[in-house]
């Protein structure tokens, strides 16, 4: 009799987990609607029936304008050496310290179904999970992109898509923006080379391409470039094997990480910084902040201070990388923007086409999500997701410190000089108006 009943109980545990609502209540079943008699109509009562065809119906969102194609995986930052004399981020003030990390892999200019071989630029997209919020350096497999200015990012943009009449690309429109563009020309060349063909994502490098500003906890701050040196070796297809490959895999990018991954063989990247110190900006020889443009390394030789690995692939694709939102306006106290327009642009655009593509609470998602507790003010958006409160809704931490309605003297904001110009806080947030 125990053996019998030793028995039911083993066939139960590994009988699966019954189906349910979203409401996690248990459906009567998969297979049939609720109908008036065996070949009867069905009821608009099948709430069940309901809700699968209106979760159906509503289960995409607007794919990303640019880097549509992609992929990614969760690993974990290694600092490896000391940077405290040039920043004060918390995530990297002690060597051997570890911060959890999402990446994202994709193209630039193709559609979610593209071959992932084909020739163009790839994206780096890293976001952060530090102690101080999400950081996410958003970057590509390039040190350098297509223009300097972003008046021309869209048009840009468009020559790579598909004409408007035919749907289809065109050579032409590409070339026709290029050599009308000249900045592009250093960009172009990278693109073209074999380095437009990468074999893997783990066999490529990873750049900021924009300069950042650091601040240490003194105040002192330099300028700076990333730089993640693949550990793998580099490997390119050549024009022929790339080709080759979007026809017999599509997926074959994504294919190699997630296999690579579940086989235990993590691809890791080595972290090098170009630091360059704050004055050197005003007299360098070209403007430091073009985006057209490379550090030449005799000048700022690259330091190594840490390391990237990836050990995790999504549980779930379209929670975790779909709807990841990366933004280089997520910057942590010690890092800060530079007088590069493109970034300046960036800091916009980016957030903004989140709050298009995913509403606007995307940062609520699960994978946005900080791990610090986020004490925002905004407690009534549309879709809110979390519960989360700040202590006193109407005023701000900066206020309640005070003892005052009125702000601070400073938003404590990062300030840089430039040849022409000097940038700063807003009067209206420097001044307390």
């Amino acid at each position: 009799m125990s053996s019998t009943r030793d028995g039911q109980e083993r066939d139960e545990q590994q009988q699966p987990p019954p189906t349910t609502t979203d409401a996690g209540i248990p459906v009567a079943s998969d297979e049939f609607s609720l109908t008036v008699g065996p070949t009867g109509p069905v009821l608009l009562q099948d709430s069940y029936l309901i809700e699968k065809m209106a979760q159906f119906n509503r289960e995409r969102v607007p794919e990303r304008v640019v880097h549509a194609k992609g992929s990614g995986a969760f690993g974990y930052f290694e600092v490896t050496a000391d940077v405290t004399q040039w920043t004060k981020a918390a995530f990297l003030n002690k060597v051997g310290k570890r911060t959890p990390l999402l990446i994202r892999f994709s193209e630039v200019a193709g559609e979610i179904g593209y071959p992932d071989t084909t020739r163009d630029p790839r994206g780096f997209a890293i976001k952060f999970y530090t102690e101080q919020g999400n950081y996410d350096m958003v970057g590509n497999n390039t040190p350098t992109f297509f223009m300097r200015d972003p008046q021309k990012f869209q048009d840009f943009i468009h020559s790579q898509k598909r004409l408007p009449d035919t749907g289809l690309r065109s050579n032409n429109m590409q070339w026709d923006y290029w050599t009308l563009s000249p900045e592009s020309a250093h960009q172009v060349t990278i693109l073209m080379s074999d380095r437009g063909t990468p074999r893997t994502w783990r066999h490529m490098n990873g750049y900021s391409s924009h300069t950042y500003m650091w601040e240490n906890a003194a105040g002192k701050k330099v300028w700076v470039k990333y730089h993640f040196k693949t550990e793998q070796g580099i490997q390119n297809f050549s024009d022929a094997e790339a080709t080759a490959m979007a026809g017999q895999d599509p997926d074959y990018h994504r294919r190699d990480l997630n296999t690579a991954i579940a086989k235990k063989d993590h691809p890791s990247w080595r972290l090098e910084m170009q630091i360059m110190p704050f004055e050197d900006a005003a007299s360098y020889r070209f403007n430091p902040f073009d985006l057209t443009k490379v550090w030449p390394h005799k000048d700022y030789p690259p330091i190594t201070v840490g390391r990237m690995v990836l050990d995790r692939n999504p549980a779930n694709f379209f929670a975790e990388i779909e709807l990841a939102a990366f933004q280089p306006n997520n910057l942590v106290p010690g890092i800060g923007p530079s007088p590069d327009k493109m970034l300046l642009a960036r800091l916009f655009s980016y957030a903004d086409t989140h709050r298009y593509r995913i509403g606007t609470n995307y940062e609520q998602l699960p994978v946005n999500r900080p791990l610090a507790e986020a004490a925002t003010l905004g407690t009534s958006r549309s879709t809110r997701r979390t519960a989360t409160a700040a202590p006193r809704p109407t005023r701000s931490a900066t206020m309640i410190r005070a003892g005052s309605w009125r702000p601070a003297r400073s938003c404590g904001r990062p300030t840089w000089r430039t040849r022409t110009t000097t940038t700063s806080s807003s009067p209206a947030c420097s001044t307390g108006r």
